[in-house]
């Protein structure tokens, strides 16, 4: 969940209110959204299918909550070490006044959320049916983790993909990878955006479906998706591990 800078793309638009304003109403039509979406979720995820969703501090229990509603299962979260959002400041208008005061903390992590529509019978029976269920290790040795540093997309990304939500492809990377537990599957991706997403996938020839409703972010993915697919991943894993897809 992204905010929609009010100069972005060449319109103006009024300020949006900060998660820390948002009103009862704003509050249901969040939980509105996202019970709907786990509802549309179901008949396309195989069982065992896991779902990511990135969120906000602020408001991901409303968000996850509706997905415990709807039975797909919450397997965990992890967090990507990351200093996007603000925080930290002093009180509006009284910064001098209470200049060791800080309102709320500085944001340096972004929650993903991670859950799982239930497997049919054991794991290993539902990864044998399906392929899916679990989360691909980063090595024999090394586990997935709940927690990846992971930089803003800048640069060279940013400028084939000139996205307000735009995330680097290193990142992206890991998440295919690890979502598809023995390298076969369909990732979706229904808020496509600039396509990042569908480029990781494209990148080590996973198959891959967006789905976006601006059509001026669908035009930006069309053009940004083979540039940020033809991007070379460091062969290098985390602590010196080979990764392997």
């Amino acid at each position: 969940m992204w905010r929609i800078p009010p100069s972005f793309d060449g319109c103006k638009r009024s300020p949006l209110p900060r998660f820390t304003v948002l009103r009862d109403k704003d509050h249901e039509r969040i939980r509105g959204f996202f019970a709907r979406f786990a509802e549309l979720l179901h008949p396309v995820l195989v069982p065992g299918g896991h779902v990511f969703i990135d969120s906000n501090p602020l408001v991901s229990q409303w968000v996850y909550d509706e997905f415990l509603k709807a039975r797909i299962e919450k397997r965990g979260e992890f967090i990507r070490a990351i200093q996007t959002l603000r925080g930290g400041d002093r009180p509006k208008n009284a910064h001098r006044e209470f200049a060791d005061i800080t309102v709320m903390p500085r944001s340096c992590w972004e929650p993903w959320g991670l859950f799982r529509k239930p497997c049919e019978g054991r794991l290993q029976d539902n990864l044998r049916k399906w392929k899916s269920g679990g989360l691909r290790r980063i090595s024999a040795e090394e586990p997935f983790r709940d927690l990846i540093p992971s930089s803003p997309a800048r640069g060279k990304q940013r400028g084939m993909a000139p996205h307000p939500s735009l995330k680097p492809q290193s990142f992206l990377w890991q998440l295919v990878r690890e979502s598809l537990p023995l390298g076969n599957g369909v990732v979706l991706y229904p808020f496509m955006g600039s396509g990042s997403t569908i480029a990781a996938a494209s990148a080590h020839g996973v198959q891959a479906i967006g789905l976006e409703v601006n059509a001026e972010y669908f035009t930006l993915a069309a053009r940004a998706i083979p540039a940020l697919s033809r991007l070379k991943m460091d062969s290098e894993g985390r602590n010196g591990q080979k990764k392997r897809f």
